[in-house]
């Protein structure tokens, strides 16, 4: 029992350690911006392209609309 006891608490020991290596504290700083910090910013950019495209479209066709009011 009590070598089991023992090797439960190295295994507990060795998770500890490869858990503190695998999820580095946040402080630790490269000088480089984190690869998730720049998608929110392409993809609010993304969708005010598409909005503005959605307003071209939209335009297009009041313009449309209206030229034809005018020529009747």
């Amino acid at each position: 029992m009590d070598r089991q006891a023992a090797a439960f608490t190295s295994v507990q020991h060795v998770e500890a350690e490869l858990s503190a290596q695998r999820y580095p504290s946040p402080q630790v700083a490269t000088g480089q911006p984190h690869e998730g910090s720049s998608y929110s910013s392409r993809k609010d950019c993304q969708m005010a392209l598409k909005r503005v495209d959605y307003a071209r479209l939209k335009l297009s066709d009041v313009a449309r609309t209206c030229e034809q009011m005018l020529e009747n």
